[in-house]
């Protein structure tokens, strides 16, 4: 019992010493000046990012290149190397198309390839050719994506 009394004036003295130390709290605001070179370079540095974003997005150039044909099958490597180089490419329907995948990037984003319209997924071992075949039989364009869907690439079948 004694114990209790005496925790209990601990506890009170402690949070009476600590009501005591802080400061007394107002409904204003206090203003805080930058200079106007800071403000004119931390909006500067935002604008550029986002253009720089922008660009990355929308008006990157990709990289397209058509397969070889070699003995009935469309082939190409594609390096895996923080993206697909190159990340477009062109083959003709009704043939067997095979994609060699260099993956050079140790990140696990890229070590995963997917093409959904042809219910492929594929593992990239890294510094080793990962083949990946299929036969497209409608033209069109069939996106293939990183396990992570970051990085992007199109197969164009004619």
């Amino acid at each position: 019992m004694v114990g209790t009394v005496i925790s209990l004036g601990f506890l009170l003295g402690f949070t009476g010493v600590a009501s005591a130390q802080m400061p007394e709290q107002t409904n204003e605001f206090r203003r805080i000046e930058q200079p106007i070179g800071l403000k004119t370079a931390v909006t500067l540095g935002g604008l550029g990012l986002i253009g720089a974003e922008l660009w990355w997005f929308l008006f990157s150039k990709t990289r397209s290149q058509k397969a070889e044909n070699t003995h009935g099958v469309q082939e190409l490597t594609i390096n895996v190397d923080g993206g697909y180089a190159p990340d477009r490419i062109i083959v003709k329907s009704g043939q067997l198309v095979r994609l060699n995948f260099l993956r050079k990037d140790p990140s696990s984003c890229l070590e995963k390839v997917l093409i959904p319209d042809f219910h492929i997924a594929q593992d990239l071992a890294l510094n080793n050719i990962t083949p990946i075949e299929f036969i497209p039989e409608k033209p069109g364009q069939y996106q293939f994506t990183c396990g992570m869907n970051m990085f992007r690439g199109v197969v164009e079948v004619q």
